[in-house]
């Protein structure tokens, strides 16, 4: 069985993302989606939270392979032998990003050469999207409808609300 995890913060899921996960899910038998646990960020969402937004999202895509939703700390290349993969699957936006992604695949490489990491460069209707680019714009009470998946819009409004309520 081919394994490839997807790695990221994921705060929100973004139509970019989930763009990834549907094409990198047709790579593999399997695929991981690995929600960091970044104690360096301070995410808006809790770990245990983009979880859940995320099997919802993926649980509305009928038609995806076994995919896994689970939250990891630590090195993404512990995570990925303990997981039995092959694969880490990276999108790349811009050149920017290659830079810095293939200094990471090298490294993990480097680490454990059983698992090799593949890049998805971004659909180009999402080659300017991100997590940070959609909290903004919701952070101010934005549309950001046509950046995240329909039925995390409201979630992600109410988590602005209540962080304001505090």
């Amino acid at each position: 069985m081919k394994i490839g995890i997807y790695p990221g913060s994921f705060d929100p899921i973004t139509l970019g993302h989930l763009d990834i996960i549907v094409r990198a899910s047709g790579l593999v038998d399997k695929l991981i989606i690995g929600v960091l646990k970044n104690n360096a960020k301070r995410p808006l969402f809790t770990v245990e939270e983009r979880v859940e937004l995320i099997k919802q999202v993926i649980s509305e895509k009928l038609n995806l392979p076994e995919i896994q939703v689970d939250a990891f700390d630590g090195l993404l290349i512990d995570f990925a032998a303990k997981e039995n993969a092959s694969i880490i699957v990276r999108g790349l936006r811009a050149i920017t990003d290659f830079e810095y992604e293939l200094q990471i695949a090298q490294t993990n490489h480097k680490l454990n050469a059983k698992i090799d990491t593949v890049f998805f460069t971004t659909s180009v209707e999402y080659s300017y999207l991100s997590s940070s680019v959609v909290k903004e714009i919701a952070s101010f009470g934005g549309d950001i409808r046509q950046f995240v998946p329909k039925s995390i819009v409201q979630p992600i409004y109410d988590k602005y609300k209540s962080v304001r309520s505090i």
